[in-house]
């Protein structure tokens, strides 16, 4: 089994700083992905601009199965969260809040964040979350994950916003593979276009088997994506 983790900053083109909805559906199928997990996901909302961006890189990518997860409404009612792609068909998705911190302890912008739980009829089940930019969040993402977390058939994957040796992610690599131990060199993620730092992810649990794993250098939104071919 094929998939990926995007951001796709809302199906923004990096380069013209549009919605291209072909760049990034091309980004997806170019890798032959399965399964997508998709960050910064819009739906349809009351504003220009808001649109069930997941059924159309469904449509377009031919992936039949989506479902979109809402953390947040932006200024209004403009749902924003996270999203999946699938040639499975899906059996349950749950959208899990992330708890806000009780008290900001930082100075850095806070935002309600969500983890995608969903199971497939073939009995994988995949999450996907896309982690706060401070520490109090990203503690609080933590224990969300390992709350929901499956022991067996389990892919975890998202926009984590941490690089690799920060302890916050010492709990999910107790009990899950990173697929980047794979890799034959540093891969980095972010930005696309001259990256500098890595800090999206694929983690499987200890029975799945890494076949490879890349992070290609494809300028589509500002992230690049994450690809895993994985044995279940």
């Amino acid at each position: 089994m094929k998939v990926m983790s995007f951001n796709t900053q809302h199906c923004l083109n990096y380069t013209t700083k549009v919605i291209d909805y072909q760049i990034m559906a091309d980004a997806i199928t170019g890798l032959g992905a399965d399964i997508v997990g998709l960050n910064e996901m819009r739906d349809k909302g009351e504003s220009i601009g808001y649109e069930a961006q997941t059924a159309k890189l469904s449509e377009l990518t031919g992936m039949k199965y989506h479902y979109f997860a809402k953390a947040i409404d932006v200024g209004g009612n403009n749902p924003y969260g996270n999203a999946i792609l699938s040639k499975y068909p899906i059996e349950k998705a749950e959208v899990i809040p992330v708890p806000d911190p009780t008290e900001r302890k930082y100075r850095g912008n806070y935002e309600t964040r969500c983890l995608l739980k969903v199971k497939l009829t073939n009995g994988i089940t995949v999450m996907i979350i896309h982690f706060g930019l401070n520490p109090d969040e990203q503690e609080n993402a933590v224990k969300t994950v390992l709350d929901n977390l499956e022991d067996t058939k389990c892919v975890l994957m998202g926009d984590f916003n941490v690089e690799p040796d920060n302890t916050v992610l010492d709990p999910i690599r107790e009990r899950m593979s990173d697929t980047a131990n794979v890799f034959e060199k540093e891969l980095l993620s972010f930005p696309s276009k001259n990256a500098v730092k890595k800090i999206d992810y694929i983690f499987v649990s200890k029975d799945v088997d890494t076949v490879c794993a890349d992070i290609p250098e494809i300028i589509a939104s500002d992230h690049r994506p994450h690809f895993a071919e994985l044995k279940f």
